[in-house]
């Protein structure tokens, strides 16, 4: 008997299911109903229809939130086959539908062109790439803060005045993040910046906070330089500088050899050779440039800005102070978690920038400036990881002439270093350590034998650490562990032996490189914040990929967000309302802790090359970062909202450093055009069209470890006049600081000026007067 086939059973006609085909088959199936979305659903979870007379923002963001690319649909929940196909021949048909004629109704017109508006129906809960979200501040200040009445000088006291915070009121929060995105400038606009920093160590009383004396008090009065402390000679001191990789004749170690640089402009370059400790200011190459380049010799993975008390700053000219750590050389490979065994000769450097004309009129001092190395510690427990000053002022009074046997103390430093430690150091002031018989132009070389403080760990070692306050320091160890420890207690007594931590939380797998403190005061079950409280939120990253945020109240971390990459560097912006990160692809990517947004985050920009470290300011809102191609960049974090505004998303190179494999010498290029953000989905980079060349990378993926711009820091410890100070390290040795301002979009103050802005004066204007 042959064999019988199965029988053919029908299929469903899904035009006829989508109302698509010509009038037969509309005739011969029954008609699809409409749906009107702008009907009420009569659900009681359905979100509220805005008036008409809604400002437009309002109507504009609703709008924004339900928009979703194309693109992303490849995305989209898992759906039924029927349903894929439904959806398939929907998107199909779509363009080919006719206009209907004028004399249809309306209500066939809207049946007509509910098919393309379906596929939307699939959003995801994310926004569009072409939506972002409003950084919720988290802690509310209250108290009148400090703002510039006049852009601000190196060397020159600041014209302060006092105003209302950027949290006083929901008003105003709105109304000053606004304002922050019409910046395009490289660096803050002097016009809105204020010190937005939360320490318990603030003296409490309302009308006491206005002044950054008594929000940023001087701590550590009763500590003093420790016994043991010695001067030494430059021969002396040879073991503990940085050296150069090949030995002389007799096997002694020779200094490093000098670097030699290109700076300028592109078209007029000078090669200028730079030994261990020169320095050269940009402007002697570029006139009205206001940077420094200098060398220290070897690579740096720590730098820092050291805090100064501000009645103490007139005393010294306005002088500010960098302390470096540079590794012992350029050949130098630090190993995770190998423990040097002490005495590993080591070095960190205080640089001083200081006025250079001490004669000048007012109006010269800001462009006679020079970086001058003061001074050497000379250190036995090996190159430093990360170093950072006490946040709070620690040193000593200024305005008294020194007439004791010991030294005054500039500061406390802590490190993490090669020996596996956390070692806290009292920095003792140059002014103090040096003789009237030594060369001016050559830093004081000073030997401290041990720190203040040391803290070791028998399992793992000390790799990167953060202060919460003066008292209170996380520190992240390379077996994934994080410990906090108070030192309050151990630094006014000296008694630091077999000390524990209070916390010890395993984060991670393997070792913790990024380390932040949320510096934001914890709250009370009424949820008022507890000012004289220690902070709880810790932000983390590490070589597993993993970024999380911990409340050390909880012996857990909680994961944020997981990548591929290596995770150097983390920072807390209390304008972005949260600690920015590292994503994948070389991203920088801002994250919200605010309970409403709580996770979300939104790129920032995106480097040509692996990201080596990020700096944000408790003064303005500008985001540094240096990446391993060797740029250093910024970009503004209170960008716009949404995009096709008039106000572009720019991203701007600070400078670029470059090195030629075949002759050896480095050339530093700056004063680039500034780029626009390019955001776009994941699925959209192969889709993009073919744009100018002038407007694509040339990066090429590959850099020699030299141009590497390892640390960068803001100047965050020297009040509003030294908020523009940007710091930087390379790979290479040399070093720069930048002077940096931003500028108004068009050059126009939004709201008319500052005052109207931050509600200073009573006859306010309307809102969106802003608006361009």
């Amino acid at each position: 008997m042959p064999r019988q086939l199965r029988a053919r059973t029908s299929r469903p006609n899904y035009a006829s299911l989508a109302a698509i085909g010509d009038e037969k088959d509309l005739k011969a199936s029954p008609p699809k109903p409409s749906f009107d979305e702008d009907a009420d659903s009569g659900s009681d979870f359905a979100p509220d229809k805005l008036p008409e007379d809604a400002p437009e923002d309002l109507q504009n963001d609703s709008e924004n939130l339900l928009e979703v690319d194309e693109e992303e649909a490849e995305v989209a929940p898992k759906r039924g086959k029927n349903q894929t196909l439904l959806l398939l021949l929907l998107l199909r048909a779509t363009p080919s539908h006719k206009p209907p004629p004028k004399s249809q109704s309306a209500q066939a017109s809207t049946s007509k062109i509910s098919a393309p508006r379906a596929a939307k129906m699939y959003a995801l809960p994310n926004p569009s790439v072409h939506h972002r979200h409003r950084a919720m501040p988290v802690f509310l200040r209250k108290e009148k803060v400090e703002r510039l009445d006049a852009p601000p000088t190196l060397f020159n006291p600041p014209n302060i005045v006092s105003t209302n915070s950027i949290t006083s009121e929901q008003f105003l929060t709105d109304r000053i993040s606004k304002a922050w995105g019409y910046n395009v400038g490289p660096g803050p606009v002097w016009n809105i910046m204020e010190d937005r920093s939360c320490f318990k160590e603030a003296l409490e009383g309302e009308e006491n906070l206005i002044n950054e004396s008594f929000r940023r008090p001087r701590v550590h009065h009763d500590v003093g330089m420790k016994s043991g402390w010695t001067r030494l000679n430059e021969y002396d001191s040879a073991r503990y500088l940085p050296t150069d990789t090949v030995l002389t004749d007799d096997g002694q170690l020779r200094p490093p050899a000098p670097v030699h640089c290109f700076l300028g402009s592109h078209s007029r370059q000078t090669r200028v050779e730079m030994a261990m400790f020169d320095s050269h200011a940009t402007s002697e190459y570029m006139p009205g440039s206001k940077s420094f380049v200098f060398n220290v010799g070897s690579p740096a993975w720590g730098a820092d800005w050291c805090p100064t008390y501000p009645d103490d700053r007139p005393c010294r000219d306005y002088k500010h102070y960098l302390a470096i750590a540079p590794f012992s050389s350029r050949s130098h490979s630090p190993m995770i978690g190998a423990k040097a065994q002490r005495p590993v000769p080591a070095c960190v450097q205080i640089w001083g920038l200081q006025s250079k004309r001490k004669n000048a009129s007012q109006a010269d001092l800001s462009l006679a400036g020079e970086m001058k190395c003061e001074m050497v510690l000379c250190l036995e427990s090996g190159p430093a990881f990360e170093i950072k000053w006490c946040p709070l002022p620690s040193h000593d009074q200024w305005n008294e002439v020194h007439m004791g046997e010991h030294p005054r103390k500039l500061g406390l430093l802590a490190g993490t270093f090669e020996d596996g430690s956390l070692s806290v150091y009292v920095v003792p002031d140059p002014e103090d350590v040096r003789s009237k018989d030594d060369d001016p132009m050559r830093p004081t070389f000073v030997h401290l034998p041990e720190p203040l403080l040391r803290i070791e760990l028998e399992e793992t070692s000390c790799w990167s650490l953060d202060w919460a306050n003066s008292e209170i320091i996380a520190v992240g160890c390379t077996n994934g562990f994080v410990a906090v420890y108070d030192i309050g207690h151990a630094v006014r007594t000296g008694q630091s032996l077999n000390m524990l931590p209070t916390h010890y939380i395993s984060i991670h797998q393997c070792a913790v490189r990024a380390l932040a403190w949320i510096r934001i005061p914890p709250t009370n079950g009424s949820g008022v914040p507890s000012i004289s409280e220690d902070p709880t939120f810790l932000a983390t990253g590490g070589y597993d990929g993993l970024e999380c945020l911990t409340d050390i109240r909880e012996p857990h971390g909680n994961i944020v967000n997981r990548t591929r990459d290596v995770i150097n560097s983390t920072t807390y912006s209390a304008f972005a309302g949260g600690p920015i990160m590292i994503d994948h692809d070389n991203t920088v990517k801002a994250y919200s802790i605010s309970p409403s947004t709580l996770g979300r985050g939104h790129v920032l920009l995106e480097p040509d090359g692996p990201v080596w470290s990020v700096s944000a300011s408790d003064y303005h809102a500008q985001l540094a970062v240096g990446s391993a191609d060797g740029s250093c960049v910024t970009t503004n974090t209170l960008k716009s909202t949404r995009r096709g505004g008039s106000v572009p998303f720019f991203v701007h190179k600070i400078f670029q450093l470059d090195y030629s494999r075949k002759t050896g010498e480095f050339r530093m290029l700056d004063h680039f055009l500034p780029q626009e953000t390019q955001e776009r989905s994941a699925n959209s980079k192969g889709k993009q069209a073919k744009k100018d060349e002038s407007e694509t990378s040339i990066s090429t993926g590959v850099w020699p470890p030299e141009v590497g711009v390892h640390r960068v820091t803001w100047n965050t410890g020297n009040g509003l006049g030294g908020a523009p100070l940007l710091a930087s390290t390379t790979g290479s040795g040399l070093c720069r600081v930048d002077w940096l301002l931003g500028r108004w979009i068009r050059n126009k103050v939004p709201y008319v000026n500052v005052p109207n802005m931050r509600k200073e004066v009573d006859d306010m204007m309307d809102e969106d007067s802003g608006d361009d």
